[in-house]
C-alpha cells in the first residue's frame, strides 16, 4: 500500500508517472526490433486504467490508476474547487456560474481520461446534485455536453466509498473507530466496530452504523458566515451539528469504551489542521496523509484559526483564499464530532471516496487474485 499512495502523491504534485512498461517520457530508440516494437506496444494495450470522480459542492477531484501488486498506481490527478453547491444553503438551485465552473473542470477531467485511454471509470456526484431542484437537469447537461454519464449516490453510498477509501489508516489494534468524511454539503460518519480480520478485507463489513448529516462546510458557513467568524458564531455552528449528530452519538455511544479507540477524519478541514500543526510553507500530502494528531494540538490549531482574521487565513500556505470562508465551517464540524467522541488519537487521511471507488472496481475484477491481470 505504501507504493500505492507514494504514487498518489507524485500524481496529484504534477509529476507524471509512466504506465510500467511504455517509453513515455523518451525518446524513440531507433534501433528497436519490430518484434520488440510490438511487444512493447502490445504491453501498452494490455494496461488496464481505471478512473474515479468524485463531484462534490466544493470540489471536483479525479484519479486514474492502474492496478499495483497490492492496491493501484496513480498516473494521473486533477483537483479543481468549484463550488457546484454555492447557494444551497439559502436555496435549491444549482447557479448557471457554478455550473459552468464544473462542466470546464470536467471537460479536463473528460480529456485526462481520454489520454489515458481509461477501460473502466465510475463518476459519482454527491450532496448538490442530491439537493438541488435542477440537479437531473445538470447531470443532462453533462451528457449531452461532455459524454459524461455522472452518477448521483445516495448517502450510504458515499459513507460507505469513504470508508473504503481510508480504511487501510485504521490502528489495527484498534477495536473501535470513527470515521468521517466532512463534506461542502454533507458529513458523512460511520463506526467501525471490531479489528480486521486481515488487511485486504473489506472494511464496509465492519460498519455497525453510519450516517449522514445534511451538513458540510459550504452550507455551515452560509448560514453562519464564514468570513468574520466570532466565538459565538463559531459555537453556534458547532451546536448546530451537534443537534444533527445526536442520533448518531447516541447508537454509537460504546465506540469510545473500545480498546486502542481513535477517530478517523478525511477531508480538506483536516489535512488543512495537520498542515498548520505542522508549520508547512506549501502543503506536503506525503507528510500529512496518515499523521496521528493529539487533542490538544487539534485544539490549538483551532484556536489559531479563531484568533485570525479573513486575510491571515487566506495567507496561510495550507489554507488559501478559495477556502479561507469554509475553514472555520470545517473546524467547528470537526469539534462538534471531537465533543461528541472524545479521543486523543485522530488520525487524518488524505484519500477517501475516490480511493474507495477505484479499490471497489478493482475487486470487482479480482485484480488481486489473477483477474485480467
Amino acid at each position: 500500500m505504501t507504493v500505492k499512495y507514494d504514487a498518489i502523491a507524485e500524481a496529484e504534485e504534477g509529476r507524471s508517472i509512466p504506465l510500467a512498461g511504455s517509453d513515455a517520457g523518451s525518446p524513440c530508440r531507433a534501433d528497436r526490433s519490430d518484434e520488440a516494437a510490438r511487444r512493447q506496444s502490445g504491453r501498452r494495450r494490455s494496461a488496464r486504467s481505471y478512473a474515479a470522480l468524485d463531484l462534490g459542492t466544493n470540489n471536483c477531484r479525479l484519479l486514474i490508476a492502474e492496478p499495483a501488486h497490492f492496491g493501484f498506481r496513480v498516473i494521473d490527478a486533477f483537483s479543481r474547487i468549484v463550488r457546484l453547491g454555492e447557494g444551497l444553503g439559502f436555496g435549491n438551485h444549482l447557479s448557471e456560474d457554478a455550473i459552468e465552473r464544473t462542466i470546464d473542470a470536467l471537460r479536463v477531467c473528460r480529456d485526462k481520461m481520454a489520454a489515458k485511454d481509461v477501460l473502466r471509470a465510475r463518476l459519482v456526484a454527491t450532496e448538490a446534485c442530491r439537493l438541488a431542484a435542477n440537479g437531473q437537469a445538470f447531470i443532462e447537461r453533462v451528457r449531452s455536453d461532455l459524454e459524461l454519464e455522472l452518477e448521483v449516490v445516495d448517502r450510504k453510498t458515499e459513507a460507505y466509498l469513504a470508508v473504503t477509501g481510508c480504511a487501510s489508516l485504521v490502528d489495527p489494534q484498534a477495536q473501535s473507530v470513527i470515521v468521517f468524511d466532512i463534506g461542502g454539503g454533507s458529513t458523512e460518519i460511520a463506526w467501525l466496530d471490531g479489528l480486521a480480520p486481515h488487511m485486504f478485507a473489506d472494511p464496509c463489513k465492519r460498519i455497525r452504523a453510519w450516517d449522514s448529516l445534511p451538513v458540510g462546510v459550504v452550507t455551515l458557513a452560509e448560514r453562519h458566515g464564514g468570513v468574520h467568524v466570532a466565538r459565538e458564531t463559531f459555537e453556534g455552528m458547532v451546536e448546530e451539528v451537534s443537534e444533527l449528530l445526536l442520533d448518531f452519538s447516541l447508537v454509537a455511544a460504546e465506540a469510545g469504551r473500545a480498546p486502542s479507540f481513535h477517530l478517523l477524519g478525511t477531508s480538506g478541514t483536516v489535512t488543512t489542521v495537520g498542515g498548520i500543526h505542522l508549520g508547512l510553507a506549501r502543503y506536503d500530502r506525503r507528510r500529512v496523509d496518515g499523521m496521528w494528531m493529539h487533542g490538544e494540538d487539534i485544539s490549538a490549531v483551532v484556536e489559531r484559526l479563531l484568533n485570525s482574521d479573513f486575510d491571515e487565513r487566506a495567507a496561510n500556505p495550507c489554507i488559501g483564499k478559495e477556502r479561507a470562508d469554509l475553514v472555520l465551517a470545517g473546524c467547528a464540524i470537526l469539534e462538534a464530532i471531537r465533543r461528541a467522541f472524545p479521543s486523543d488519537r485522530l488520525r487524518i487521511a488524505d484519500r477517501g471516496l475516490r480511493e474507495g471507488i477505484l479499490m471497489n472496481m478493482m475487486r470487482e475484477d479480482s485484480v488481486w487474485r489473477g483477474g485480467h491481470r
